[in-house]
């Protein structure tokens, strides 16, 4: 039985990531096509093209923008949400943590099309640009936002509640006592949950695709490339995003590995 566990798992595991493996590898083929049965040389010349690329470039620049806004945004009202779900009821807490966990498990293809919706209805009505830049934050923000909550909440409840209070007591203000006290404590979720919003904003597509008006991100410019020719530039561009988001993860899993060796570690010395 275990045997076949163990062999249920390889499988299970080159289904996920052969086909990976085959698009890195032949990112640094030497062939003017994207062919996936002949490898004729290794080569950079497609990384070179790819950071030569004007069009690759500014999508970088916009996804990047984005990220690094949307994630910043999200985590500072992610943390003043959590901190003040933590603070409810049970009955209110739990209509609130239903609510944030709504756009988690709603199909993105609806969330993207609603906000579309939303942003065309407000711009007819108010005025001002069409869907870009600023739509797109947006749109990154609100998604972003549930995966934060989550984040830090944790965090909030392993807290223990009367240092708040004995900060407060000896004579610290409250929101000096915030910053002192609380953020400390929290930080570990707060990092977990800014570094999962920047991800989660890099390798969104189908929301931004319907947000995005004229402002090409990443997943949108490859979308397009593909569209109109495979190009070995593809491979390579595919290759730095996953090696990217790959990075990511893993100092996430490190950071969560410590944060939980920590507490073990506090709960001992208790």
């Amino acid at each position: 039985m275990k045997i076949l566990l163990k062999i249920y798992t390889a499988l299970l595991f080159v289904f996920l990531y052969a086909p990976i493996l085959v698009l890195i590898v032949f990112s640094f083929n030497d062939t003017q096509t994207s062919s996936r049965t002949q490898f004729s040389g290794f080569t950079l010349r497609w990384y070179e093209r790819l950071f030569e690329d004007r069009y690759i470039l500014e999508a970088l620049f916009n996804t990047l923008l984005i990220a690094v806004v949307s994630a910043v945004c999200a985590t500072v009202l992610g943390t003043l949400a959590a901190v003040g779900i933590n603070r409810l009821k049970k009955l209110p807490r739990r209509v609130m943590m239903n609510i944030t966990n709504f756009p988690m498990v709603n199909p993105e293809i609806v969330t993207g099309v609603s906000m579309m919706l939303l942003f065309v209805a407000a711009t007819g009505l108010f005025g001002g640009k069409n869907l870009g830049m600023w739509t797109l934050i947006i749109a990154h923000i609100t998604f972003c936002l549930p995966y934060v909550i989550l984040s830090v909440l944790p965090k909030l409840r392993q807290m223990n509640p009367n240092l708040y209070e004995a900060a407060q007591d000896l004579g610290c203000p409250p929101i000096p006592a915030f910053f002192k006290v609380v953020l400390p404590e929290i930080m570990p979720g707060i990092i977990t949950g800014m570094i999962m919003a920047f991800t989660l904003s890099i390798d969104d597509f189908v929301i931004s695709y319907f947000t995005s008006g004229t402002t090409q991100t990443l997943p949108i410019y490859i979308y397009t490339m593909t569209r109109r020719r495979i190009s070995p530039e593809i491979n390579a561009l595919s290759t730095v995003l996953f090696v990217c988001i790959m990075a990511l993860l893993i100092l996430i899993n490190v950071r969560q590995s410590k944060a939980e060796k920590e507490q073990r570690e506090k709960g001992d010395a208790r």
